[in-house]
């Protein structure tokens, strides 16, 4: 896993977009991004700072991808179906932490309001239902953090209409369930 890991980072370090669904597509496509595994722990939230970063936040991004990543291994692989919340979230949340330079002892904000960002993740992830997509998941968990940091901070994350282009190889595919099959 630390060598995919690696891999992200290589990868959001190299792009340049503002849309953090556009450059997780992209990397999501590179061989060493599994359908459905751990390493979306990371490239979820890498593509969140990366964006982040290229609409002029306020990070050291090489430093904030370290961090992504030390934190993103420490996530255990299935976290949707043993947990009870998704890998997608945590990272995005992650990120929107590093971002913050937020930890448990900060009573101020933004330690509520990145909470209620993953809050409402998690209830897109719940409304839609199961089985698992790391695909799915993320680009719901996506909508969530980018008008989120739009709100919040003084950057404007791009998106547009998401499309899947995961669902034939996703043995698992709700299909018409999926609001972007």
């Amino acid at each position: 896993m630390e060598e995919r890991a690696m891999k992200i980072v290589e990868a959001c370090l190299k792009e340049m977009s503002k849309n953090p669904i556009e450059i997780f597509r992209k990397i999501s496509q590179m061989d060493f991004v599994r359908m459905h595994g751990p390493e979306h722990h990371i490239l979820d939230g890498g593509a969140l700072l990366t964006a982040f970063n290229n609409a002029g936040g306020n990070i050291d991004l090489e430093k904030s991808l370290e961090e992504l990543m030390s934190r993103g291994m420490k996530m255990p692989a299935g976290m949707c179906g043993m947990w009870g919340v998704c890998g997608a979230v945590t990272s995005i949340g992650a990120a929107l932490s590093i971002i913050a330079k937020a930890n448990p002892d900060k009573i101020a904000e933004p330690w509520g309001t990145n909470m209620e960002c993953t809050s409402k993740a998690v209830a897109s992830i719940g409304e839609v239902g199961g089985p698992r997509c790391c695909k799915r998941n993320g680009y719901l968990s996506f909508i969530e953090a980018i008008k989120f940091v739009n709100k919040y901070y003084d950057v404007t994350l791009e998106y547009g209409e998401i499309k899947c282009i995961h669902s034939q190889i996703n043995m698992q595919c709700i299909k018409e369930r999926c609001p972007f099959y």
